[in-house]
């Protein structure tokens, strides 16, 4: 499969990231447990979406360097490209954003301690999508019939999204929580960030080291419908990585900001399903016809705009799910782990 990364942007790509990761973590413990101002996280979300919008200036500059038409011509479908890719990245990220302020609820994870937390989540989601863009690249490369299958699955879960728009999801009756819990030996309460704890004896997982596990398995599950959205807009794996690492890195950032502005944008979810139905129908009709990527890219801002802008003339709906903070829950000792 072709792509404009060569070996020396791939390398550079590699240090950017692990530089960014280690300062963060220098951060992250120089600062301590905490909790995230508004303040904080807006200064940080700006820093985030200033460097990403530097390294889209560098690509579109490194690319166009000749005065060659074709070579301009390049570096701005590649400057298209990435500015669609991370936009729809960043708006299935607001998605995520709102799980896991429902599993930081759900099971009383105080403020402080949630910074960590998404540290663990954000490390976990690079290294997942970074695997699942190398193999879903290799596959695109040898069977071109498995863009069908990406589309097809992105309308599907288009669908879904709109039905499930504004339900409260059910940790309760999660399958995977269950599963956790009976595998797990878990302490009643927390110890401060640690992940295990012991307790006359015994060592036992901690509630955070259930949540942070949760929010792994959360990871998982978008990156299956994120990896395919931004399939369709480019197949040159440098972009595709490199869109879905720069909005995942802000991520962190991005969950404070919207944290507390989360029924603000409770129509948000609708809009994202109509964003997945869109870049879904246009995977199917690739061989068709070709929706240009500028294109692709004024929908995308225009319908996400649109949730937004509703969301605020529209009232959200009286329906509230029900939160059983995982705190006030008593540990049965006759229960199997």
């Amino acid at each position: 499969m072709s792509s404009i990364g060569t070996p020396l942007m791939w390398w550079l790509f590699a240090a950017f990231v692990v530089l960014a990761l280690v300062v963060d973590f220098i951060a992250l413990n120089k600062q301590g447990a905490h909790k995230v101002s508004m303040r904080e996280a807006f200064v940080w979300s700006l820093i985030w979406v200033g460097v990403s919008a530097a390294f889209a200036g560098w690509l579109w500059w490194y690319l166009g360097q000749s005065p060659d038409e074709a070579t301009r011509a390049l570096a701005n479908t590649k400057l298209l490209e990435f500015t669609t890719g991370y936009l729809v990245e960043k708006a299935l990220a607001v998605d995520n954003v709102f799980v896991f302020l429902m599993v930081f609820t759900y099971f009383s994870v105080p403020g402080e301690y949630q910074k960590r937390v998404l540290m663990f989540g954000i490390l976990g989601a690079i290294v997942l999508r970074a695997a699942m863009i190398l193999v879903g690249a290799w596959l695109i490369a040898r069977f071109h019939w498995v863009l069908y299958l990406f589309g097809a699955f992105l309308v599907f879960t288009g669908i879904k999204m709109w039905w499930a728009a504004g339900q409260e999801p059910d940790l309760e009756s999660n399958p995977a929580l269950k599963w956790l819990r009976r595998r797990m030996r878990v302490a009643p309460g927390y110890d401060g960030e640690r992940l295990f704890t012991n307790i006359d004896g015994k060592r036992l997982a901690t509630p955070l080291a259930l949540v942070v596990v949760l929010i792994g398995i959360v990871d998982v599950v978008f990156a299956v419908d994120s990896i395919p959205a931004i399939f369709a807009i480019t197949t040159d794996p440098f972009i595709v990585l490199t869109s879905n690492v720069f909005a995942i890195l802000g991520l962190r950032a991005l969950y404070f900001l919207l944290a507390g502005m989360h029924e603000r944008f409770h129509l948000l979810s609708y809009g994202l399903a109509v964003v997945l139905l869109f870049i879904g129908t246009k995977m199917l009709l690739l061989d068709i016809y070709k929706i240009p990527v500028g294109l692709s890219l004024g929908v995308t801002a225009a319908i996400l705009a649109a949730s937004m802008i509703l969301s605020a003339w529209i009232p959200p709906s009286d329906k509230k799910g029900t939160a059983y903070p995982f705190a006030a829950k008593k540990p049965d000792p006759q229960e199997k782990r």
